[in-house]
């Protein structure tokens, strides 16, 4: 099978480089897959700086050796979609899977390469070509004013319209519950699968004990920062968190928001007093990342809202650690769907924060437990198991589409069969597939869950 993925991709610093890498990295391991990642071009990052506060620079880094990269598609350009579709006709998948939040392409200060980039996905179906989405979010679910957005009612139009383009796609997948009770509530689709997120390694490793208040306990919070992903009431928890834990150490990862330079560098000014205390570790290159999270006592979470299943809340089952987070909606649907061990606290409550992290510090039974908890969820959903499932189910379409081929074909007149038969396979663009409601909801769709 030959797959075209779209999606961003290391050393590009924008979102979902990780998980697009984790996706890629599973299908190249598969004989039987030829994969082509279309991505975005290489540039500067001033949001994504490591822990010296310098820029990560992208063009400077070589490629990922082993996988055919073609950056053939630019962030908030308006020939987004025309080059990736003159790249696909050229390579001629038979499937091209895209990996997307609704700012992949564009930020909102240019709505229209935005936009024009969402398209992509029903204008490469419109050209025969199957086309997939993982969706990591549903603007339905997005607090506008956490996340920074003006013009909110503009907006949502805008978002509304995307969507629908958007579902255009022959399927969909998303990795909430709820957000597939809103694509089919509101929009009235039939093609929306509900998806796992994944955890990243093959095979995870069974947490190491030793390794966690030895001897300090770290509370690593990790993701991009600056929107709703903030920092203040973690920061407004801490101290108290020192005064009962003395040998706490908060550990702050990751890159500002692309909308968001500077953040995270802000706050470590501001707080300086706390000394070795805090520690900023900026940007993480992905080598570094199991260690991160392998000696941490326990994964924060404070956001002040949320736009999709938590990339940070599988790697930190996938290496046993905790899980404090706020108490949002769409994360106690992922716990619950996931079999998550969480602590949430009151969103924006710092006290309550507080007494969250104190008392999983305080008890080294309840660390244990809930990292066993948490490690056993993650061999339950790994990116191996994650990504068969989707070939699973790109093969069922493929099948369908022959066996309907065929039996349309045994019902022409003998001559026309062989006329048809004689000549060379026709060209991609020119073929359709028919997703109906019976193909997305029959018992054996491997992505599907029942609820």
């Amino acid at each position: 099978m030959k797959i075209c993925l779209v999606t961003t991709f290391p050393p590009s610093g924008r979102q979902l480089n990780e998980y697009g890498f984790y996706i890629a990295r599973e299908l190249q391991r598969n004989p039987h897959i030829s994969l082509t990642i279309l991505s975005d071009e290489l540039t500067d990052y001033e949001f994504a700086t490591d822990a010296d506060g310098k820029s990560l620079n992208a063009p400077q880094q070589a490629e990922l050796p082993g996988y055919d990269v073609v950056r053939c598609w630019k962030f908030n350009n308006l020939a987004t979609p025309v080059r990736l579709l003159k790249t696909i006709r050229k390579l001629k998948p038979d499937v091209v899977w895209f990996n997307l939040v609704f700012s992949s392409f564009g930020t909102p200060e240019y709505p229209v390469a935005a936009f024009a980039g969402l398209s992509a996905p029903a204008l490469t179906r419109a050209l025969g070509y199957y086309t997939h989405i993982t969706l990591h979010h549903v603007i339905e679910h997005v607090d506008f004013a956490s996340a920074g957005v003006r013009r909110e009612r503009l907006f949502r139009l805008g978002s509304d319209l995307a969507t629908r383009a958007l579902l255009r796609a022959n399927s969909v997948s998303v990795l909430l519950s709820g957000y597939r009770r809103t694509l089919v509530e509101k929009y009235s689709a039939e093609n929306v699968l509900l998806g796992t997120h994944g955890t990243f390694a093959s095979c995870p490793t069974p947490p190491d004990f030793s390794k966690r208040g030895n001897p300090d306990h770290r509370i690593l919070a990790i993701g991009h920062w600056g929107t709703y992903k903030r920092l203040e009431t973690l920061m407004e928890a801490f101290p108290a968190v020192l005064k009962k834990v003395p040998n706490a150490k908060l550990v702050i990862a990751g890159a500002n928001h692309h909308t968001k330079p500077g953040y995270w560098e802000s706050i470590r000014e501001s707080h300086k007093h706390l000394g070795a205390a805090l520690e900023f570790r900026g940007y993480v290159p992905e080598e570094a990342i199991p260690e991160l999270f392998s000696s941490s006592s326990i994964v924060v979470m404070p956001y002040d809202s949320a736009t999709g299943s938590s990339g940070p809340a599988h790697q930190a089952c996938e290496y046993g650690v905790p899980i404090v987070c706020a108490g949002i909606n769409d994360f106690r649907d992922m716990a619950a769907d996931e079999d998550m061990a969480v602590s949430f606290y009151t969103v924006g409550d710092a006290t309550d924060l507080a007494d969250q992290l104190v008392a999983i510090l305080q008890s080294p039974e309840q660390q244990r437990r809930m990292a066993e908890h948490n490690f056993s969820a993650a061999m339950k959903m790994t990116m191996a198991n994650v990504v068969g499932n989707y070939l699973r189910w790109f093969e069922l379409k493929r099948a369908k589409k022959a066996i309907g081929a065929a039996a349309s074909l045994s019902d022409w007149p003998a001559s026309w069969r062989r006329s048809a038969l004689s000549r060379p396979n026709p060209p991609r663009e020119h073929q359709e597939d028919d997703d109906s409601a019976e193909d997305l909801r029959e018992p054996s769709a491997p992505i599907e869950r029942s609820r």
